[in-house]
């Protein structure tokens, strides 16, 4: 008869089950491949563990509380510098590749340099307690209803939307705090107090000299999203801050899963252990059901991250593309494909210039490239009806935008139903495409093509696909034109 487990055990196969989606997840966007992914996931995970632990045995031993981030967000600092380790080891061809020229940057050095220079969303998080952190971060990072999240967390339901407002508020004064203490030039310093007070007012505008500042400035605009708490900037500038490469990939991911239902370890919907952390009763169900348990949903919720956003075949603008190659994450016994062959991750960092014309994916649209500058929301049909795709319908939406980068997507519906796809559009400003998911792509001058994933080449007639990417821009960053599907030309639509 095998053991039972012991409280330990029965707390770590909890914190397994609640946390393990999202850290396949980060897991996944890291690798070039499923079984990789499931590798560096686990790696991390005991990793992670084995920190808690140790951060426990400290405070027991002191008597006094070391604080530390959240479980999840704790997990996904782990998967990072395992992939570090990695790197480190002569294991670095099992990475994405643009992990890997992040891991060796600057941008990465940020995240185990000075405390002082790290960045704020990360301090200000680890500043405040762990109970306050974790509401922060799986209300507005892992996107999960505030019913789930006080459930989770032992709140009143009635109680938890103030208090989730309370913990913003705390979560602003940290980084408020820290935004003083960090080393700046005296150009910086002269807009600490200015910012600080146009950030704290929901109708304020910031003056055209601070405006202009925050264009120019990385760090004062990272002190800005970390501070403006009414908006859509926070998850942003969390995601970003704490889990560094591939937090706006992660961040969109977590947010599809939730809206399935499936992120977060729905150990109410899969198994009854039995058990709170760290009580002595025993579980109803062994620890290896309890692990299984867990991979399915983690498995299942990562599976439908990678769906698009209205239910039909197309992509949308999910935070990851799967080449021909790609595997479901849950299956081991898949060899790991070839890290070119799947497309990039995101980056949270504003990525540099790209100084390459190439890209993943596959020959350019063979269409000249066209010369139009009609703004992304004006309307105009297409030209030869009896090309080799049908007329289309495009929107372009900047997600995001920093100083010299920004997120963008690009969502297509197509009149006939499509077997395979390849949307291009024509640049006017000199951006340059450093990332993409749901996607492949290559960039020649201003001209960008991205061909489908494995995953979302079939269209419906009347349906919608996607594409997200990040970019590079610098003196303009208008929207777009000469829009073509798979050589036939395309209307632009609000």
């Amino acid at each position: 008869m095998p053991d039972l487990p012991t409280p330990q055990d029965a707390a770590e196969a909890a914190l397994f089950s609640e946390c393990w989606d999202a850290v396949l997840s980060y897991a996944d966007l890291c690798t070039s491949g499923s079984a990789a992914a499931t590798q560096l996931a686990t790696e991390a995970f005991t990793h992670g563990i084995r920190e808690a632990r140790a951060v426990a045995e400290g405070t027991r031993s002191t008597g006094r509380r070391t604080l530390r981030l959240p479980r999840i967000p704790l997990l996904l600092t782990s998967v990072r510098s395992t992939a570090a380790a990695w790197e480190a080891a002569g294991r670095g061809h099992r990475l994405d590749p643009d992990l890997r020229l992040w891991l060796n940057s600057e941008k990465a050095d940020r995240y185990t340099g000075p405390p002082l220079h790290r960045p704020l969303a990360l301090r200000g998080l680890r500043d405040m307690q762990e109970p306050d952190a974790a509401l922060l971060w799986l209300a507005e990072v892992e996107a999960l209803p505030l019913p789930a999240v006080a459930r989770r967390l032992g709140l009143d339901p009635a109680a938890a939307a103030e208090e989730l407002a309370q913990v913003r508020a705390l979560f602003r004064d940290r980084c408020h705090r820290n935004h003083l203490d960090t080393p700046m030039d005296a150009n910086c310093r002269s807009y600490a107090r200015l910012l600080d007070a146009v950030t704290r007012s929901p109708g304020a505008e910031a003056p055209e000299d601070l405006s202009r500042h925050l264009a120019r400035c990385v760090g004062c605009a990272e002190a800005a999203a970390c501070l403006r708490l009414n908006g859509s900037g926070l998850p942003v500038a969390l995601a970003g801050g704490v889990i560094g490469w591939g937090g706006l990939a992660y961040l969109e991911r977590r947010r599809r899963a939730a809206e399935a239902g499936l992120a977060g370890g729905r150990t109410d919907a899969t198994v009854d252990t039995g058990i709170a952390e760290g009580t002595t009763a025993r579980p109803r169900i062994g620890r290896t059901g309890l692990l299984l348990a867990a991979v399915l949903v983690s498995a299942l919720a990562l599976a439908v991250s990678l769906m698009p956003f209205d239910g039909t075949n197309g992509g949308g603008s999910s935070a990851s593309g799967d080449s021909a190659d790609r595997q479901p994450v849950a299956d081991p016994g898949v060899s790991s494909p070839s890290a070119t062959t799947r497309p990039a991750g995101s980056l949270v960092s504003p990525p540099a210039p790209a100084d390459s014309t190439t890209g993943s994916g596959t020959n350019p649209d063979p269409e000249p490239q066209g010369t139009s500058s009609s703004p992304a929301h004006t309307t105009h049909q297409s030209a030869d009806p009896t090309r080799s795709a049908s007329s289309c319908e495009v929107k372009y939406e900047i997600v995001n935008q920093w100083p010299d980068g920004f997120q963008a997507t690009v969502t297509v519906t197509s009149v006939k139903a499509l077997d395979s796809w390849r949307i291009a559009w024509t640049f006017h400003d000199g951006q340059r495409v450093s990332q993409m998911w749901d996607g492949t792509f290559v960039q020649h001058d201003s001209r960008v093509t991205a061909t489908a994933a494995d995953y979302n080449k079939s269209v419906a007639a009347g349906g919608t696909f996607a594409v997200g990417f990040l970019a590079s821009w610098h003196d303009g960053n208008s929207a777009p034109g000469n829009f073509t599907l798979n050589g036939g030309s395309c209307t632009t639509a609000g």
